[in-house]
C-alpha cells in the first residue's frame, strides 16, 4: 500500500473530524427534543434515516416528518456516541462510520413515562458536498431496548 503524502493524510485527518463533529451534531439534535429542523439539514436531499424498529425514511420530507413526532414518544433522550471506525475514500469525498450507541432515555408508555436504556450499533455513509459533509445514510442495528430496572441479561 502507497505511503499518503502529507496533503492526503491532512486531508484524510480533516474528514474524520469533520464527520466526528457532524455525529456530535446529530446527537445533540436528537437530544434537543428531536429537532427536525436540525437533523433534516444534516442529510443529503435523498439520503435515508433507517432507525431498525423505529421504522425507514427516505428523503428529507420523510425524515422531516418523522423527527417532527417522535419527541412525543421519546420524552427524553442521551445519546451518547462512542468507538468511532472511520474509513474515508481516497478522494476524501465519501466515507463510512460505524459507532456504538449508548442511550439512557425516557419512553412515554401508556400515558406513563418509562425510564429505558437503548444499545445500538451505526453504520452510516458519508458524502461530502462542497466541502462539508452530510449524511447519505444513517442505519441503526438495534441490539436493546429495554426497561432500566429489567436491563437487557
Amino acid at each position: 500500500m502507497p505511503k499518503r503524502t502529507i496533503e492526503e493524510e491532512v486531508r484524510r485527518l480533516a474528514a474524520i473530524e469533520d464527520i466526528k463533529q457532524l455525529k456530535a451534531r446529530y446527537c445533540a439534535y436528537c437530544d434537543a427534543n428531536y429537532d427536525p429542523d436540525g437533523i433534516t439539514e444534516m442529510f443529503i436531499e435523498d439520503g435515508t434515516w433507517d432507525g431498525a424498529s423505529f421504522g425507514s425514511y427516505k428523503g428529507k420530507s420523510e425524515i422531516h416528518e418523522f423527527f417532527s413526532n417522535i419527541s412525543g414518544d421519546i420524552v427524553f433522550a442521551g445519546h451518547l456516541v462512542v468507538n468511532p471506525i472511520i474509513t474515508v475514500s481516497d478522494d476524501a469525498n465519501s466515507a463510512t462510520g460505524k459507532w456504538w450507541l449508548i442511550m439512557p432515555c425516557t419512553v412515554k408508555s401508556e400515558g406513563v413515562n418509562e425510564a429505558r436504556w437503548l444499545l445500538a450499533e451505526y453504520s452510516d455513509d458519508y458524502v461530502c458536498v462542497d466541502g462539508d459533509w452530510f449524511y447519505k445514510s444513517l442505519k441503526l442495528d438495534l441490539h436493546h431496548f429495554v426497561p432500566h430496572l429489567k436491563g437487557w441479561a
